[in-house]
């Protein structure tokens, strides 16, 4: 072959790889320009980045990587073993005395027996025990909150029943084959007489409350010592404080419960108001530090919160429309509005009088009498019943000449009507002799004793105190 020969074999190889090279994609169009069989630096600068970004993608989008290699899920076969636990003690397996108890209280509504259903036992079991002398008399009527325990050991079976026959004494019963032995355990009471004081702050009853007064210990507050000096509604600041003296049972280190006032003092408006507990012809009454009564012999209106409608004097009947005497006062009310007793006193009439329709007239002693008309029923009185002042009488009605429900009310004294509004109330009888001898002394410890607390909490009388922080002192005896 010539050497011109060979070099035009040369030349068609080169152009058919030429050709080749076009038709490549993305390379074509940078490979047609000149190729000379040799490629240019910025022909290989752009090979190597393309090769490069080629690469790239293949490492970060997973479907152009190999597929990754997923250990297989292994499924082992599972077996049970039954494993043998430890055995129980003797002592749990027999049972021991006191290591199974189940303390259940009683809820409203719940009856012994189902407390004993609930718990499993048989009736049987209950009525065994409610045979035992003084069981059933005792659990009867179970109050909410009563305490019952069970010695129930690993069996099932109840061993020991234990409830409370009273506040000093714990009964247990312990079941053992077809006996039944009793065990009474005493619970010893402790009682100590504490003062409690503080300032009334946002609430009296709150603050009172805080401190451990109960409900009725304040209710004696507001409505039976201070009731007739002082007004809870509209004369009581927060700065106001109080202290009282009452009597506390403790048993196991739990308070169990709080006896009633037995002596107060109440600070509102720089005054000191004081009261004392104290008992005359069997009957407890509260005294001012000089042995005067705190409640008054009578009270001005023997209907709360009623509306004056018609006042004493002459005026035209409602209902016969001519001008006669109105021998007492009128205070409109619903009908079925509860009347209290003026005062303490002996129910001389009870019955049907006239236009007065129901009627109560009591005789309060030393000539006073009053007399409550128009009622729509009587209360639980009868003639010749002594009752006490605020007791319930009688219910507002319009019986007899009367054109709505109203109480008339009137106030005699010797037979003599007087207007209730106007009229100077009697005195009460004060302490004499050795009532009042006896009251002095009683009374002057219990001062002493709120004078000497008082003294601690309130020292600093500058700063008012919180209530919150008013702690109980109890007194050595």
């Amino acid at each position: 072959m010539t050497a011109s020969a060979a070099g035009s074999d040369r030349r068609e190889r080169l152009k058919a790889k030429r050709e080749a090279a076009l038709h490549r994609p993305v390379l074509a169009r940078h490979l047609s320009d000149g190729f000379n069989g040799r490629w240019t630096r910025r022909q290989w600068v752009q090979a190597s980045l393309f090769a490069t970004l080629g690469m790239l993608v293949a490492a970060i989008v997973p479907g152009f990587g190999p597929p990754a290699q997923h250990p297989q899920p292994l499924h082992a076969p599972r077996h049970s073993m039954a494993l043998a636990l430890p055995p129980l003690p003797l002592s749990r397996l027999k049972g021991t005395q006191g290591d199974s108890w189940q303390v259940v209280h009683v809820r409203r509504g719940q009856t012994l027996g189902g407390v004993f259903e609930e718990l499993g036992i048989p009736a049987a079991t209950l009525h065994r025990l409610l045979e035992h002398p003084g069981v059933k008399q005792s659990l009867t009527r179970l109050k909410p909150g009563t305490e019952l325990a069970f010695d129930l050991p690993a069996d099932g079976q109840l061993r020991t029943f234990r409830y409370d026959r009273d506040e000093s004494h714990r009964v247990e019963l312990g079941l053992a084959g077809d006996k039944i032995v009793e065990k009474v355990i005493e619970r010893p009471i402790e009682t100590r007489t504490v003062v409690i004081s503080g300032k009334v702050g946002r609430s009296l009853f709150h603050s009172a409350r805080k401190l451990g007064l109960s409900p009725s210990n304040i209710n004696t507050l507001t409505d039976e010592i201070f009731k007739y000096d002082i007004d809870f509604n509209e004369d009581v600041a927060a700065s106001d404080r109080f202290s009282v003296v009452v009597e506390q049972a403790w048993r196991e280190g739990e308070l169990i419960r709080t006896g009633p006032v037995l002596a107060a003092t109440f600070t509102t408006g720089g005054k000191l108001h004081t009261g004392f507990r104290f008992e005359r012809n069997g009957k407890a009454e509260y005294f001012s530090g000089d042995g005067r009564p705190l409640k008054k012999s009578f009270i001005r209106m023997p209907i709360p919160y009623a509306r004056l409608t018609s006042k004493f004097g002459s005026r035209r009947h409602p209902v016969l429309g001519n001008v006669r005497m109105h021998k007492g006062v009128d205070y409109a009310a619903a009908t079925g509005t509860p009347i209290m007793a003026a005062g303490d006193a002996r129910v001389e009439f009870v019955g049907w009088k006239g236009g007065y329709g129901r009627t109560v007239i009591l005789d309060h002693g030393r000539g006073y009498t009053t007399l409550y008309g128009h009622m729509s029923n009587f209360g639980k009185i009868r003639r010749g019943q002594r009752i006490g002042q605020g007791t319930v009488i009688g219910y507002v009605g319009s019986s007899g000449l009367a054109t709505g429900p109203h109480l008339h009310y009137e106030f005699r004294i010797n037979g003599v009507h007087r207007n209730p509004l106007q009229v100077t109330m009697p005195p009460p009888e004060p302490l004499r002799g050795a009532a009042l001898a006896q009251f002095r002394a009683q009374t002057a410890v219990a001062l002493a004793r709120i004078q000497e607390v008082e003294k601690i909490i309130f020292a600093d009388a500058g700063q008012p105190a919180d209530p919150g922080k008013a702690k109980p002192v109890r007194p050595k005896a």
